[in-house]
């Protein structure tokens, strides 16, 4: 079958003005690139396409016109919630012209939300939830939709059939690398996140799956609670064909927790000090979960930096939604990264629950005590299927706009009830950003390191005309943007109120990390009703209600 994959651009609020924040960071979309490799090594014809790629063009219908040059038989879209209306009016396009071409969805959005999807858009032929390999190669083989595991349907009658959930891939490496050769510009014309790397050209990698922790803002719908990774070797294997093919000398080791499994990273870095490949790489680990000896190993295998997920220097804003991390054990953990030579990056959100004027100081305040090389403040968004959802969704705690657009980790969609105004958030974000960037320890610390990062230095040097271009367009029209901000219209076609359909041991897991007192998985399992046969069969989800 002919299959072309695509990756929508989400949306981008300035009517009429490219995307910049591509310039700072364009990360090839590794997941359908995965998905490509796997279904051409069982004998199926692949196509790529990236929406936010350095070629695509502008327009929906630009785009959509792309795919239908490919002759596919079938489009597979991923999409995040930010990029899910984007990919329905491609689809919805497609629909239009090629009526015969079936349409899949997959990934986290429509894991979560489920069967109620195809209810809303009727242009969608199949969603994939959770791991999308098995899925989409049993629909590509042409196997019968009720016998495909993770597949939500309509059968003959027009009624929607949610089958049960397969099996988890248990051996990734199993799967192929990524189909990198299928993507347009790859890798000359896609970059990491400026300053974040010494040597080109960079590329990203995902090495496991899942995450064995549940902090109250993340959605793990996809993988559930199985965490898997590839073997040291494949890993080692992998980095070399990128080095070998595409010139790639920084690796981005985008694994939501890199160094779960001490031994794997261990024999690695083996691996990479016995036979180097003269290959960079960042990763990321759990705060409070390193040793002075992985460390010092990582740095002698090439790795330049770690992030770690910090999230808030309130105490009780920590215990409330990053459970396991105290403040401590932060500053230890920088010190053991700052002690084997590396770099250390904190990732931070601004504007969970709880939140208040005085927490973001406190936090600012922290971040700056602890002398970090780079800083990352995402913006909340709550997720359907985040533990945290329910509480957001209910307005117990402040002010949702549930707009899915806005939910990209740059715009205050939820509004903590310890804040007047998503004015006044985005007033101290900005303060908090200019008093970390302006502080005389980082600008020491990026000055000494400035040599190294020419790269960097000559990608914005090839940009200046774009950067100045797109400055004097803000400053020229700042009433008439803020005006068009506060006007910004929910989409036509965006349901309001869609509730996570979400598997009995995600159900558990959350009602464990919200609980206001301590509670144990079995205890939590007690609240769960699972359904029967006749109720999945047309569709409705698992029910959260009291046992009886």
């Amino acid at each position: 079958m002919r299959v072309t994959l695509v990756h929508p651009a989400g949306f981008n609020f300035v009517p009429g003005q490219p995307d910049f924040s591509v310039l700072a960071n364009r990360m090839p979309p590794i997941g359908i690139m995965q998905l490509a490799s796997w279904l051409d090594k069982h004998g199926h014809q692949t196509a790529l396409h990236d929406c936010l790629g350095p070629y695509a063009p502008k327009t929906i219908a630009e785009n959509a016109e792309i795919v239908l040059a490919t002759d596919p038989e079938m489009v597979g879209f991923s999409a995040t919630t930010s990029g899910f209306m984007d990919a329905i009016e491609i689809a919805t396009y497609i629909r239009q012209r090629r009526p015969e071409i079936r349409i899949v969805f997959g990934n986290v959005h429509v894991s979560s939300l489920g069967a109620p999807v195809l209810e809303e858009f009727p242009e969608i032929d199949y969603l994939v939830i959770g791991e999308g390999e098995g899925a989409l190669l049993n629909l590509a083989d042409g196997k019968p939709l009720k016998d495909i595991g993770n597949l939500i349907y309509r059968d003959e009658q027009g009624r929607i059939v949610v089958n049960p959930r397969r099996d988890r891939i248990l051996d990734l490496d199993e799967l192929p690398f990524p189909a990198y050769e299928k993507l347009a510009g790859f890798p000359h014309a896609y970059h990491l996140p400026l300053f974040a790397y010494e040597k080109r050209y960079g590329a990203t990698m995902i090495t496991s799956r899942g995450c064995p922790y549940t902090c109250s803002f993340c959605d793990r719908t996809v993988f559930e609670r199985l965490y898997k990774t590839n073997s040291a070797q494949y890993t080692y294997d992998h980095m070399k064909y990128l080095r070998d093919n595409f010139g790639v000398y920084h690796i981005n080791m985008y694994d939501d927790l890199f160094t779960a499994k001490k031994q794997r990273v261990m024999d690695l870095c083996d691996l990479l000090i016995e036979n180097p490949l003269g290959v960079q790489w960042n990763c990321a680990i759990r705060t409070g979960h390193t040793s002075d000896e992985m460390l010092a190993k990582l740095k002698q295998a090439g790795t330049l930096m770690v992030s770690m997920g910090i999230e808030s220097a309130d105490p009780a804003m920590m215990e409330r939604h990053k459970a396991g991390v105290t403040l401590d054990a932060v500053r230890d953990t920088v010190r053991q990264i700052h002690a084997a030579g590396l770099r250390a990056k904190g990732l931070f959100i601004f504007g969970m629950p709880g939140e208040t004027p005085e927490t973001v100081k406190t936090t600012s305040d922290f971040i700056l005590s602890l002398e970090l090389d780079e800083m990352n403040m995402t913006k909340f968004s709550p997720l359907h299927g985040a533990p945290i959802w329910e509480e957001c969704a209910s307005n117990v705690s402040g002010d949702f706009i549930e707009d899915w657009r806005l939910m990209n980790c740059l715009n205050f969609v939820f509004l903590p009830s310890g804040f007047s105004s998503r004015e006044e958030m985005d007033a101290l974000y900005n303060w908090h950003v200019r008093r970390f960037y302006d502080s005389k320890g980082y600008q020491r610390r990026f000055a000494k390191r400035l040599w190294a990062h020419r790269w960097s230095l000559w990608h914005v040097l090839k940009h200046l005309p774009e950067t100045i271009a797109a400055a004097r367009y803000f400053s020229a029209n700042k009433a008439e943007l803020e005006k068009a901000k506060r006007e910004f219209k929910l989409h036509p076609r965006q349901p309001i109120g869609m509730q996570p359909r979400l598997s009995a041991d995600l159900q558990v897991d959350n009602i464990v990390s919200m609980s206001p007192i301590k509670i144990s998985r079995r205890e939590a399992l007690k609240a769960v009703v699972l359904p029967d046969e006749e109720s999945m069969s047309c569709g409705a989800p698992p029910v959260l209600q009291p046992a009886v």
